[in-house]
């Protein structure tokens, strides 16, 4: 495909706006010509971020059957994702799905029978992790083997504050959900049990939750994980992963940036957000699936199947939350579109 991909954005919110700009303003090869939302005023101002030249849409499935859009991006909450893949599938278009693929892992196993009965990728789910350049190098270690076998990971996330009504299960759904995806990149491997660990809470929670918290996990070769979840660590936003491997250890994700020295004090900064922490692995996100669906290839990034297994992850971390016992992981068959 010469032109560049005529891109409609589904969800106009903080996420939608922000993918709005990059694809606008960052990514090559891509026109944002659709907005959807059913709030008319943001689709308006949604568009106006594309430049004025995108059409506003109150209904995704009008946009969809539209035949106006090359592919699409998909931003709304979760619970409203299932509808709008199963017609995206349906209509054999291209959509990038941020994460969750859907809202529980029963609707997100359908949609994988549903695009492996189709025999060819069409979603690509936003673990934008997975394109971050310390989160490949690490990657990296674990495939040449030249450290020898991995045994160990530990993985710290800590967030400044939560949001207005945030629970103990979206501490799993909305932010360990990149450490179960993370866990399953680095390693190739499936996650099989998970343990949560809750101890002294943080008054910084104000009293709503048990904040932070412990998850453990296990893969199928018996590498060992452990999560500290802190989402209200108050002093900024730090994504740290260490690798413990036979012959050596490896950390990324470490104080990075300028360190400086100047009237009498010394150190750096600590990024606010995921959003200035995973800039440009964002950026380098949608350039690849931009230039991939441009060349006629099918989505190469995070698959449904990642998509459905971190669902079926979060729900067994929520369940070992709630029972204080570990909870194995259970995944059924794998489709051999994803193999």
């Amino acid at each position: 495909m010469a032109e560049n991909l005529r891109i409609a954005v589904i969800g106009t919110g903080r996420m939608g706006s922000d993918h709005i700009k990059r694809l606008t303003h960052t990514i090559a090869g891509a026109d944002v010509t659709g907005v959807v939302d059913i709030d008319a005023g943001r689709a308006t101002a949604a568009a106006a971020l594309a430049g004025d030249h995108a059409k506003v849409w109150n209904d995704p499935h009008a946009a969809l059957a539209s035949g106006e859009y090359d592919a699409f991006v998909l931003t709304t909450p979760g619970m409203l994702h299932y509808d709008v893949l199963m017609d995206a599938l349906d209509k054999r278009v291209p959509i990038f799905c941020e994460k969750p693929l859907t809202a529980d892992a029963a609707t997100a196993r359908e949609i994988v029978d549903a695009e492996a009965a189709l025999g060819q990728r069409l979603i690509q789910v936003g673990f934008m992790r997975r394109f971050d350049a310390g989160y490949q190098r690490l990657r990296g270690w674990f495939e040449d083997g030249s450290l020898g076998a991995a045994l160990m990971l530990h993985c710290r996330h800590r967030n400044p504050t939560s949001p207005p009504n945030f629970t103990d299960a979206l501490m799993i759904y909305d932010s360990v959900v990149h450490e179960i995806d993370g866990v399953r990149y680095f390693t190739g491997e499936e996650i099989t049990e998970i343990t949560v660990r809750r101890g002294r809470a943080s008054r910084g929670a104000g009293g709503q939750l048990s904040d932070p918290q412990q998850i453990l996990m296990r893969t199928e070769s018996d590498v060992l994980v452990d999560v500290e979840i802190f989402v209200n660590a108050a002093f900024g936003y730090q994504v740290h992963t260490e690798a413990v491997f036979e012959q050596g250890v490896v950390d990324i994700g470490g104080d990075e940036g300028a360190y400086v020295r100047t009237a009498g004090r010394w150190g750096g900064a600590v990024t606010p957000g995921f959003e200035q922490r995973f800039a440009a692995a964002f950026d380098t996100e949608f350039q690849g699936w931009v230039n991939t669906l441009r060349a006629g290839r099918a989505p190469d990034g995070p698959s449904a199947w990642d998509g459905y297994a971190a669902a079926a992850c979060c729900e067994a971390g929520v369940a070992a939350q709630d029972s204080g016992e570990t909870v194995a992981v259970t995944l059924g068959d794998k489709p051999a579109l994803y193999r």
